[in-house]
C-alpha cells in the first residue's frame, strides 16, 4: 500500500518540522517527506489542505476495561474512541479483572487488541500480585509477554520494604516503575481536594500532603536504588516543586498529568456534579496554574487522557457515591490544543517552537520518550501512524457523539478546538470522519 498525503501542514515536534510538506507512505512506513521517493506511484492520495498532519497521539493512561469490566466498556468501543481521537499508541494500566499479573493475561489482551487493527496497545504489568502490595510479580516474564513497565494503578504499597525491593529488582533489569504518588493513609476515603470548597460541601478531603509525602518516600527510595520511576497524574503545585527539585538533582524520574487537570479545578465540582468526580481530585486554581506552567517549562513530561470509562449505574449517583473517572481518549487532542490556545500563546512568546508544536509534543514524542516506545514521530523509516486534524474546527462535547462506551466527562457541553479528520495506523486508514 502506497499512500500520498499532500498539501498538509506537517508538524513533527520530535524532528523540529513545522511546514507545509507532503508525506509519502510505503508498506506501513514513512518513505519520504517533501519529495516523492524514486518510482513512487500512489495507490491512494489524501488531500490535507487546511489540515495539520501529525504523528499519531501517544496516550500514557487509557483504561480499556477488558478483561473483566466489559459492562463499563469493551476493547472494540474504546479502540474506536482512540481512532476518533487520533490516538494510535496507548498504555493501559493493570487494574483489570483479573489483574494483569500473569503473562497469559497480557498476551491475551495484546492479541485481542491486535485483531482489531487499530491502536497499538502496550500494557503495564502489575507490580505486585493481585495489586495487593505484598509479593512481587514475575517482572521478567511479564516483560517478555509485552509489558513496558510495572504499576500498582490506584493501589498503594503500604509496606515500604516491598516497594524498595520492587525498585531494586526493576533497577537490576532496567524496568520502569509507574507510580501515582499517594499516601496509603492520609486522605484515605477522601473524594475531593481538601480546602474551603470541600468543607462547604461537606465532602471528605484529600490533602495535597497525601501526594507530597508519597513523593518524599519515593525519591528517597530512588536515591537508594537508582530505579527509574514515572510519576503518574500529578495534581499539585507542591508536588511539582518536589519533582522539579528531583530532576535538578539528576534523579531518573519523569511525570505526566491527566488532561482534565490541565483545565479543571475543585470549583468545577459545582453543585455535586459527579462527572467531576475523578482521581486524583481536581485541586485549587493555584495547583491548576502550576500544572500549566510546569508543562511549558518541562517539569511535566507529558499529558495523558487518564481515560477511565464509567457506566451510568456507577456515575449517576450522589457525588460521594459515584465512581471516579471520566472519558478522555476523544478529548486528548482538543484539550491539549485548548491549553496551547489559552496559556502557551501568552507565555511562550514568539521564540522557539509554535504553541501547536509544543502542545503536540506533550501527547506525541514526549509521551513516547517516557514510555520508551518508537512512536510519536514521522521520520523516514518510522511506523506510519498519523493523525490529520483541522485545528480551526470547533466541536461540542456531547455524550451521543462519543464512541467510548463511557459517556461521562466534566467537559460535556464545552466547545473545543481541533477535530480529527483521518487516523492512520501502520499506513492504513483506520478512521475517516
Amino acid at each position: 500500500m502506497k499512500l500520498h498525503i499532500k498539501n498538509g501542514r506537517l508538524v513533527d515536534p520530535a524532528n523540529g518540522v513545522d511546514a507545509v510538506q507532503d508525506l509519502f507512505i510505503v508498506d506501513g512506513k514513512v518513505a519520504a517527506i517533501g519529495a516523492a521517493p524514486a518510482g513512487f506511484t500512489a495507490d491512494s492520495t489524501i488531500d490535507a489542505s487546511g489540515l495539520v498532519v501529525a504523528p499519531g497521539l501517544v496516550d500514557l493512561s487509557a483504561r480499556l476495561r477488558e478483561p473483566g469490566y466489559e459492562y463499563k466498556a469493551t476493547l472494540k468501543s474504546e479502540m474506536q474512541a482512540a481512532m476518533q481521537g487520533g490516538v494510535t499508541t496507548l498504555v493501559c494500566p493493570p487494574d483489570t479483572d483479573p489483574v494483569l499479573d500473569e503473562p497469559g493475561l497480557v498476551e491475551m489482551l495484546r492479541h485481542r487488541a491486535s485483531k482489531l487493527r487499530q491502536a497499538r496497545v502496550h500494557p503495564l504489568g502489575a507490580l505486585t500480585k493481585g495489586l495487593k502490595g505484598e509479593s512481587l510479580t514475575e517482572m521478567a516474564e511479564l516483560t517478555d509477554a509485552g509489558c513496558i513497565g510495572f504499576s500498582q494503578a490506584e493501589q498503594t504499597i503500604v509496606d515500604t520494604t516491598v516497594l524498595m525491593r520492587a525498585l531494586q529488582y526493576a533497577h537490576t533489569f532496567g524496568f520502569t516503575v509507574w507510580v501515582r504518588p499517594q499516601d496509603a493513609h492520609i486522605g484515605r476515603g477522601g473524594i475531593a481536594h481538601s480546602g474551603p470548597l470541600a468543607s462547604r460541601l461537606g465532602l471528605a478531603g484529600v490533602p495535597v500532603m497525601s501526594e507530597t509525602i508519597a513523593l518524599h518516600t519515593l525519591f528517597e527510595l530512588v536515591r537508594a536504588t537508582g530505579a527509574r520511576v514515572h510519576l503518574c497524574r500529578m495534581s499539585s503545585a507542591a508536588g511539582l516543586e518536589l519533582v522539579r527539585a528531583a530532576k535538578k538533582e539528576g534523579l531518573p524520574v519523569t511525570c505526566d498529568v491527566g488532561v482534565h487537570h490541565v483545565h479543571m479545578t475543585d470549583a468545577d465540582i459545582g453543585f455535586f456534579d459527579s462527572n467531576a468526580r475523578v482521581t486524583p481530585p481536581f485541586r485549587s486554581q493555584r495547583d491548576r496554574d502550576a500544572i500549566r506552567a510546569c508543562l511549558l517549562d518541562g517539569t511535566i513530561d507529558a499529558i495523558c487522557s487518564d481515560h477511565t470509562p464509567v457506566d451510568d449505574d456507577e456515575k449517576l449517583l450522589p457525588f460521594g457515591e459515584a465512581s471516579p473517572g471520566a472519558t478522555g481518549l476523544e478529548l486528548l487532542l482538543s484539550l491539549a490544543l485548548k491549553w496551547a490556545d489559552e496559556y502557551v500563546e501568552q507565555q511562550a512568546g514568539k521564540g522557539g517552537a509554535s504553541a501547536l508544536a509544543r502542545a503536540l509534543a506533550k501527547i506525541t514524542s514526549d509521551a513516547a520518550r517516557v514510555a520508551g516506545l518508537p512512536a510519536g514521530r514521522l521520520a523516514v523509516g518510522d511506523n506510519a501512524d498519523v493523525v490529520l486534524f483541522d485545528p480551526t474546527a470547533r466541536w461540542t462535547v456531547e455524550a451521543a457523539a462519543l464512541a467510548s462506551q463511557g459517556k461521562h466527562t466534566p467537559f460535556l457541553g464545552y466547545d473545543l478546538p481541533g477535530q480529527v479528520q483521518v487516523t492512520i495506523v501502520g499506513g492504513q486508514v483506520a478512521y475517516r470522519r
